[in-house]
């Protein structure tokens, strides 16, 4: 009862920060929810008035309108659902931070600490820019995007070019292979002594452990991708005595497409998770670092933020490249 009593001001506060969250929230979304129904509405008295009612044709057409009616009401409903339940998890989720966390001598910031500590300059201005690393949240991750891209694309090309290269040679594979196995299975820190031995720098060193991370899964998807064009399509080239180049543009590439973007999707992946590693050794401006030097600072509210944003944008750049792919697989097919 005690502990109740002690705990019964900080809900009380939370409670009154969440409706001045969730208010507006739900009024968007009750406004969002009474249009579709306006819509869903106007359309079905549309449809009713332009169909014959009497004789045998209403019977008739009334299969049609009420199975356009249900699929109107199920595309609603699994919309709702879909806003609706990620939202209600995140509040759960969040209230039982607050709860477990807002005990004296808690380790670690409640979900309005956090938001208190963060709020001014960090989430209020994140383009700030004082100079040196004292940077806003933007120009940090977007220090880590540029890095990320170049290494990315470096992999993609080499990967893409040489997993097609090695999935059309047999001797080439088995070659290889093994090699590619050991080397896929190196965590990604590991290759940054070696890149700054190498390079001298860091920002090159950040872009091969990048390049490094990324390459295995698009290089092994793409070569799977080429091995497994079915046979009959190899016996109609030969059959018709289809020239290199043709049989790459015209079968191989359109078949290994949605090889290609699984392993891109795994790839860019990894090239998130790696350059945030990196970056906290190899220092700079960037969105590992500012969590590094949050870490030695002991700003720890800030170090939850920073990773809100981080996974933030590694579900951006996952969901980006699998809208890509679905555009390029829906046009070869």
């Amino acid at each position: 009862m005690n502990l109740l009593f002690r705990l019964f001001p900080t809900l009380l506060k939370m409670g009154i920060s969440l409706l001045h969250i969730l208010v507006p929230v739900l009024a968007l979304l009750g406004q969002w929810v009474y249009r579709a129904w306006q819509t869903y509405t106007l359309q079905l008295k549309a449809v009713t008035h332009s169909r014959p009612s009497t004789g045998s044709h209403a019977a008739k057409d009334s299969v049609p309108l009420a199975r356009t009616a249900w699929l109107q009401r199920l595309k609603l409903h699994q919309t709702l659902r879909r806003i609706l339940l990620p939202i209600t998890a995140i509040l759960v989720v969040l209230l039982l931070w607050q709860i477990i966390y807002s005990q004296p001598g808690a380790n670690l910031p409640t979900p309005l600490q956090v938001w208190q500590d963060t709020w001014d300059p960090l989430i209020k201005d994140p383009f700030f820019d004082f100079g040196g690393n004292d940077k806003g949240l933007f120009w940090q991750i977007w220090a880590s995007l540029q890095r990320v891209a170049i290494g990315f694309t470096l992999a993609a090309l080499i990967g893409i070019l040489g997993g097609m290269i090695i999935g059309v040679n047999r001797w080439l594979h088995e070659a290889v292979d093994p090699i590619f196995q050991v080397l896929r299975t190196v965590p990604p820190l590991a290759w940054l002594p070696i890149s700054l031995a190498a390079f001298r720098d860091a920002t090159p060193s950040a872009i091969f452990v990048i390049f490094i991370t990324a390459i295995w899964p698009i290089l092994i998807n793409t070569t799977v991708g080429v091995q497994r064009i079915p046979q009959d399509y190899r016996n109609v080239a030969r059959i018709v005595r289809m020239s290199g180049w043709k049989y790459f543009f015209k079968i191989v590439f359109p078949a290994t497409v949605p090889y290609i973007f699984t392993g891109l999707r795994i790839g860019v992946g990894l090239s998130w998770l790696a350059i945030v590693a990196a970056e906290m050794l190899i220092g700079g401006v960037g969105i590992g670092f500012f969590i590094w030097d949050a870490w030695n600072s002991s700003r720890i509210s800030e170090i939850i933020l920073a990773l809100i944003y981080v996974g933030i944008v590694g579900l951006l750049l996952d969901r980006l490249v699998a809208w890509i792919g679905s555009l390029v697989v829906a046009e070869d097919h």
